[in-house]
């Protein structure tokens, strides 16, 4: 959550890039291999970071079990925010993006968002996981 310094971890000062390698360094040699952010955490940037410690670091993807979510507030667009099929699709191309990996481990719902219906979102999930984006699912 405190990686990247955009948005509220502006003002509040997070950590860059290579204090989240050594802190992704010193967790995994000590036997942590699960790593949980969320695509609002710094705007993005928490993925970012976490992705390119993870590619120059070098540690093995089938050790690691790495989550993320969506639900907050990406951008003040219609579809920026919440849990609807529009939204969950395109963060979860985003994530990918920015963690640079082919699939994300547990993808989960933030919190919840009452102007979708949870059908609609769990719908969505289970068609994620069918494509092969995301292994599980969580809220």
């Amino acid at each position: 959550m405190t990686y990247g310094s955009s948005g509220f971890w502006q003002v509040m000062g997070g950590l860059d890039l290579k204090a989240v390698k050594a802190q992704v360094k010193f967790a995994f040699e000590r036997g942590v291999n699960f790593i949980d952010t969320a695509n609002v955490y710094s705007l993005g940037q928490s993925e970012e970071l976490l992705g390119q410690a993870l590619k120059k670091l070098g540690l093995p993807r089938d050790e690691l079990v790495v989550a993320t979510k969506a639900t907050g507030v990406m951008n003040e667009l219609p579809n920026g925010r919440g849990q609807s099929r529009y939204h969950l699709m395109n963060e979860v191309d985003s994530s990918l993006k920015r963690l640079g990996l082919e699939h994300i481990d547990l993808y989960q719902l933030h919190g919840l968002a009452l102007l979708t219906p949870l059908e609609e979102a769990l719908e969505t999930l289970n068609d994620l996981v069918r494509s092969g984006k995301v292994r599980y699912i969580g809220l």
